[in-house]
Parts: C-alpha cells; structure tokens; sequence
C-alpha cells in the first residue's frame, strides 16, 4: 500500500508496513477461524496487542508516504503541481475503495482498504495545510468522534447476536454511510486522524537522528500516560459514576469503540514501531531485514492476497470455524513466511508488486 516516490523511499518504512501486515494477519485469521477467545490467556493478551494497532501503524504509514510524495508541491506551493498531486491521489484512493468494495462483496467483511480509501481522498484536499491546521483538524475530529459516540448508538446495523461480525444494512445507502463514517471497523471518525498524523510525521526530516529520538521518546511517554490514564479513569468512575461497561466504552484503549484513548494511545504506539523500524534498518541492515523490506513493499497485493489464498486455503481445509488461537497464530506465522519467500522471489524479477504496479499505472 505503498504511495511514495521511489527517489525518496525510506526502506524502514517499508520494514514497519510488513511488521504491520504480520499483525494484521494475526488479528484476521484469529477472527475469521473464530478463535480469539479460544486460548490461553497469554495468548489472547498477545492477540489483543495487535488488534486495532497494526491497522492503525498502515494508515499512519500511508499518511506518512502520501507527504513525502507530495513534499515538492507543499514547500512551492506550486498550484499546477499540487493539483497534480490532488488528482494522483484521489485516482488511487478510487482504485483502493473500488478494490476494498469487492473484497467486501465477496465475503471479506474486515476490509479497511474502502475506507482507507477515503482517508486518501480526504487527506488529499489537505495537502497544503501548515502542520498546526492539521493538528487542529486532528483536534476537532476527535472531539467529534467522541461526541459521536456519545451522542449516538455505536452498536447500530450491527447484527443482535453476532455482535461485529455481521453488518445488516451495510448495501443500503443509510446503512453504508453509517459504517464508513461512524461505526464500522474502520470509521473515518476518528480513523482519518491517523492518516493525518501521518502525513504531519512525514513534513519532518525522518532522517534526523535527533528528531527520531523526540519521536520516540514523545511516543513512548505518550502510550505509557494513554494506558495508565485509561486504568485510571475505568477504575474511578466505576467506583463514582458509571458501571463497567460504560466506563470501558469511554475510557479503553481497545479499538470497539475508538474513543479518544484509543486514537492517543495507538497513534502513539505506532510512532513507536515506526521510528523503531527506521533504526533497525539503518543500523542492522541484513538478509532477514531485507527480506521484510520486500514484503513490505509488496503490502497491497499480500493484503488482498491473504483474503483470496489465505482465507481460501482455510475455506478448502474446513478451518474457518471453532479453531483454537494457537492454530490461528500458527497460520498466520506460516502464511507471512509464505508471503516474505513470495516477496523475496518476486523482487528479484520486478521492482513492483502486481497491485503495486496496478496502482501506479492507474494514477500515473
């Protein structure tokens, strides 16, 4: 899902994006085998861990990507160029949501790339804004989004006993906009703020070692005060004011829903790996690395590959359903071995993925 121009590829974003993707694989095969409850408790800590982050470090990264491809144009202020930017950009986020509706019509009802899709077309309107707007529109959207939540039934289409698994009304035109804007898995309130901060990480210099160091150090304080505050909110006002399940509605950090804490915490999270990422490369740059840069170069096609040959494979054994989460880990563990020997294989041969090339030819 990469959108950067090449000249200006920074290969640690590339090993973040496949370490993103490995925890995608694990959140997805877990919940399409029906297995994220059926472990040991370690076990389902873990699974919990990548739930909602991995996701949220793909979009951050795509945020970050869609600035540096758009870098030139920003710093002039040229207008023929920045239209011409607009115009790549919204022509990709089509291709994306054309490609994330299918696979959703076809049965893969946890797609993200329709609305990351939409946070592409969004974010390009907004290219040339100065870092402060954004962080103000980052501000204003999650006070909406919590508003929102607030205000409004999260749990609304969602089938009464299949609880986020199944979306009623999702074809209808009320039903649709509902669970793009506001409840589905990846509602642009508030999931556009990470895409957004994204594209403010990436106005930075991310070759600056000491900039790096802020960031990382801004982003572990960050998720350390988003979670212990988190706790502490729960705990007090289910002693004074709400009961549990209210308190964990508002206060969470998990991603049902995706309350302010959540975006802070995860924001954070994904600074984390990001910068994390972008060190290990620069300083312990082998086989293995490389191999995982490959992969993550290839992230939209092992994304929409997962859903036709991972969940198909699972569909031809008879695993999708009661499966235990040490099985689904499992699967998930091999199928991105799978996809990092695929990568390795296929970027001795092309320097482009299929959908990757796909993308660039649609919009070029």
């Amino acid at each position: 899902m990469a959108i950067r121009d090449d000249n200006r590829r920074i290969e640690g974003l590339d090993f973040a994006r496949a370490l993103a993707m490995f925890g995608m694989f694990i959140v997805n095969f877990g919940v399409i085998t029906g297995s994220t409850t059926n472990g040991s408790t370690w076990l389902m800590a873990l699974q919990n861990l990548f739930e909602g982050r991995a996701s949220a470090v793909f979009v951050m990264l795509a945020g970050i990507g869609t600035a540096l491809m758009t870098r030139q144009a920003r710093e002039t202020k040229d207008p023929i160029l920045l239209r011409k930017n607009r115009l790549t950009l919204w022509k990709r986020s089509f291709l994306l949501f054309v490609i994330g509706i299918v696979l959703y019509a076809v049965g893969w009802t946890g797609d993200i790339l329709h609305y990351y899709g939409v946070y592409m077309f969004v974010a390009a309107c907004l290219i040339a804004q100065s870092k402060k707007m954004m962080m103000f529109i980052i501000g204003v959207i999650l006070i909406l989004s919590q508003w929102l939540q607030i205000q409004f039934n999260y749990f609304a289409g969602w089938h009464p006993t299949y609880v986020l698994l199944e979306y009623l009304d999702f074809w209808t035109p009320a039903g649709f906009i509902r669970n793009l804007m506001f409840n589905g898995y990846h509602p642009l309130f508030p999931w556009i703020c990470f895409f957004l901060t994204g594209m403010v990480i990436g106005t930075l210099d991310l070759t600056n070692r000491s900039l790096r160091k802020i960031l990382l150090v801004m982003g572990l304080l960050l998720v350390i005060m988003t979670e212990t505050f988190s706790t502490i909110f729960i705990k007090m006002t289910t002693i004074h004011l709400l009961d549990v399940e209210s308190a964990l509605y508002l206060f969470d950090t998990g991603p049902i829903p995706p309350n302010t804490m959540y975006v802070l915490s995860n924001s954070a999270s994904a600074i984390v790996l990001i910068v994390g990422s972008i060190y290990l490369v620069e300083t312990c740059k082998n086989k293995v690395i490389e191999a995982l840069i490959f992969t993550g170069q290839l992230s939209l096609t092992h994304y929409v590959g997962h859903v036709f040959i991972g969940i198909g494979i699972l569909i031809v054994c008879q695993k999708l359903e009661n499966q235990t989460l040490t099985f689904s880990m499992l699967y998930a563990c091999c199928y991105f071995v799978g996809c990092v020997l695929v990568s390795v294989w296929w970027r001795a041969k092309h320097r482009r993925g299929p959908l990757e090339f796909l993308m660039r030819k649609w919009s070029s």
